[in-house]
């Protein structure tokens, strides 16, 4: 697909893109604000989860196949689709009555919402340059760590003084704006006409229930039933069945949703490997840090939201200083010095204990958020940037797919770490204890997860006399800070890792504008 630069309103365009990104990518935490006066209307506490879960499952889904359609239809027609579902599930969102239809809703929301994102860096693919990209991309990063940073603060504003259907509300006028501009701008966008286009339904077919599958194992093994249990066994059976003949169908597809023959360029692969392991140790840090500031630093629920916003901050400057790096120095210098900060963030945060105060967990969080702020967008410049702009939609699309199915992966291994290292620690200090009153005390709280976190929120519940309270509550707290550093320093190595693939990636680097025009005039 190619774009006549002239005939399209870039302005318009790039304003919508805007407004679109950043609601969308407001939605992914603006819910869990909302989440506990959601639950007090609806009830619904045991599925609560899935309001989240659907949500994740059915955008990460799409965003494979989204892209491929893009690059035989254009960019212009599926945004605006995308854009109309996502408005629709929101609106649909705000009427639910039940949680059940919330969750059914949420999901036609994902849908919507899996296919603004990659669409949105595959069209500012398509309107710039690559050395206009690297100028840009500190604003496009922003936009993601302002979501993050304000979507708390907003969610609980609109939850406390309007309602919580508001949360939901919001997307529709701004959604139906966005639209609008994206519909007018792109309004000449020019596609490759092919004479037949072949549309890979046995690919289609294949992905969808094979994802889903993999992303309801992971996320529900271990909680929901045993990993090895005849339920685990049948999930993750059949999600290899439908994988394998996708990669069967992927082979002798005409127009495969999934090219396979892109893993042998060399930045294609390293860079999403490279985006899989960030995503392994990024989500995690995401949802184990406001726990940790909770529970072991005593930062209050209501402010728990807030947590995230030096890491945020940390992630837009090194976005914005990235950009200008990549106009002089190689991807591979830019990847491997920002994993090498996530791998230092990582590193300094499993050191955190309960002497720690709030400045020094900022301070390390920031670290960790100039590590990603250098390494996410580099990844989507360097990939658009190895190929022509009719193949962007499917290679832009499989850079978010695999950071999603690493985030979804990461979630579930780091919690099965944190899990794991907190009743071995529990059973530990059960064995050791002599006092009786003590030992029952927690040999009754050994297994009880919820509970022991609620003991390091609200400790006063605790009934006991004074001095056995503080030295249970002391236990507890050791407990959860060993579990916590497990989880951080297994997301070392997965970082880690990320740095020797960083150093893979090849030679290449942005070439500047005047270099192509350079290269057009011999």
């Amino acid at each position: 697909m190619d774009m006549e630069k002239k005939s399209i309103n870039t302005t318009l365009v790039l304003t919508g893109l805007i407004i679109g990104m950043f609601f969308s990518s407001l939605e992914q935490t603006i819910v869990g604000t909302a989440m506990p006066t959601i639950i007090g209307e609806l009830n619904g506490f045991t599925i609560f989860a899935w309001v989240t879960t659907a949500y994740l499952i059915a955008s990460t889904t799409v965003v494979p196949i989204v892209g491929k359609l893009s690059d035989l239809y254009g960019r212009r027609s599926l945004y605006l689709l995308g854009t109309i579902i996502f408005t629709i599930g929101s609106f649909l969102c705000a009427t639910a009555t039940s949680m059940e239809q919330l969750i059914i809703y949420r999901g036609l929301q994902g849908i919507g919402g899996g296919m603004i994102m990659p669409l949105s860096q595959t069209i500012i693919g398509d309107i710039f340059t690559a050395e206009q990209r690297a100028k840009w991309q500190g604003v496009f990063g922003a936009i993601f760590g302002l979501s993050a940073v304000i979507g708390p603060f907003l969610g609980g504003l609109i939850v406390d003084h309007i309602s919580w259907h508001w949360i939901f509300l919001i997307n529709v006028p701004t959604g139906l704006l966005s639209a609008g501009m994206i519909y007018v701008g792109l309004k000449h966008e020019t596609i490759l006409k092919k004479e037949n286009v072949h549309i890979d339904y046995l690919g289609i077919f294949t992905l969808i229930p094979g994802i889903v599958l993999l992303l309801l194992g992971l996320t529900f093994g271990g909680d929901k039933f045993e990993w090895m249990s005849i339920d685990s066994i049948s999930i993750f059976g059949s999600t290899l069945v439908f994988l394998a003949l996708f990669v069967v169908f992927e082979r002798r597809a005409i127009e495969p949703i999934l090219d396979l023959s892109l893993f042998k360029n060399r930045v294609f692969a390293t860079t999403n490997i490279l985006g899989f392991l960030l995503g392994l140790g990024m989500f995690g840090a995401i949802m184990f840090v406001p726990l940790f500031m909770q529970g072991v630093l005593g930062v209050s629920p209501t402010k728990a939201g807030s947590t995230m916003t030096p890491m945020m901050i940390g992630m837009i400057l090194a976005s914005i200083v990235g950009g200008r790096l990549l106009l002089t120095f190689r991807f591979r210098t830019v990847l491997t010095s920002g994993m090498f900060f996530a791998t230092l963030g990582f590193i300094l945060m499993s050191t955190m204990d309960g002497e720690t105060n709030i400045l020094t967990a900022f301070i390390f969080m920031a670290v960790l958020g100039v590590g990603m702020g250098l390494v996410m967008p580099t990844l989507m410049i360097a990939v658009q940037n190895e190929f022509p702009k009719s193949q962007l939609g499917s290679v832009t699309a499989a850079s978010t797919f695999f950071r999603s199915i690493g985030g979804t992966m990461g979630i579930t291994i780091l919690n099965a770490v944190m899990n794991h290292h907190l009743q071995q620690n529990m059973d530990d200090a059960v064995l050791s204890e002599k006092n009786p009153v003590l030992h029952e005390a927690l040999k009754g709280l050994a297994n009880q997860t919820d509970k022991l976190f609620n003991i390091m929120l609200y400790p006063e519940n605790l009934k006991l006399p004074d001095e056995a309270r503080q030295v249970l509550i002391k236990t507890i707290e050791h407990a959860w800070i060993d579990a916590f550093s497990s989880v951080f320093i297994t997301g070392v190595f997965f970082i880690f890792a990320g740095i020797l693939v960083a150093l893979s990636v090849g030679p290449g680097k942005i070439k500047r504008d005047q270099e192509m025009q350079s290269d057009r005039s011999l």
